[in-house]
């Protein structure tokens, strides 16, 4: 079940959290300690995120965690460090691409096992735009948030993307029993109802 939504401030607080961690995170800094006592109570609490980066519509980084295991406001400022310069898909952030950055937080709610028996049926248990999908073999596994319905709206076809992405075929789910896991996102991102960190 997803928290209570962000306020607008909250929101405002942790992108501004994720672009500090980024010009310092490119630049070779270390990232300060937050203080936490000083940020709202939703921020002290634990919580997970994914960090995305673009540039001119591009994909620039993409970096996060599925389950909480520390204060939503670290999480926010870890990810967003890790997906400037330790998302293995791209070479690390330059300083002077830093202001060409758009930064977007995605909030995760819990994963939740989605039960199924036959490969067959999972592709109509998905609901298309809405959830985050976790894909899990023994040590392997691969996920997609919901914004990737958009790029992908068919269900077979997001499964054959995440197969591949976890380092199998694309129709691997067709043939074989995986873990599969689901959950929800609260989005907010740079420039979205007056939402602009780095003003």
């Amino acid at each position: 079940m997803m928290p209570e939504p962000l306020s607008k401030t909250e929101r405002y607080q942790l992108l501004e959290i994720a672009r500090q961690a980024i010009v310092l995170s490119v630049t070779g800094s270390p990232l300060p300690p937050l203080n936490l006592a000083g940020l709202p109570p939703a921020l002290q609490e634990a919580g997970a995120a994914f960090v995305t980066l673009t540039k001119a519509g591009e994909l620039r980084g993409c970096v996060g965690a599925l389950e909480a295991y520390q204060p939503l406001a670290e999480d926010v400022q870890e990810h967003a460090a890790a997906a400037a310069i330790s998302d293995f898909r791209f070479y690390p952030v330059q300083p002077e691409e830093v202001p060409h950055l758009h930064i977007e937080i995605s909030r995760l709610t819990q994963p939740v096992p989605l039960a199924y028996s036959l490969p067959g049926e999972l592709p109509g248990l998905l609901h298309p735009g809405i959830d985050g999908v976790l894909i899990r073999e023994g040590v392997h596994r691969a996920t997609f948030l919901p914004q990737v319905w958009e790029n992908l709206p068919d269900p077979a076809d997001f499964l054959n993307h995440l197969c591949r992405k976890m380092g199998a075929p694309a129709a691997y789910w067709r043939r074989n029993m995986l873990q599969v896991s689901t959950y929800r996102v609260e989005m907010f991102e740079e420039g979205k109802a007056g939402l602009q960190a780095g003003d």
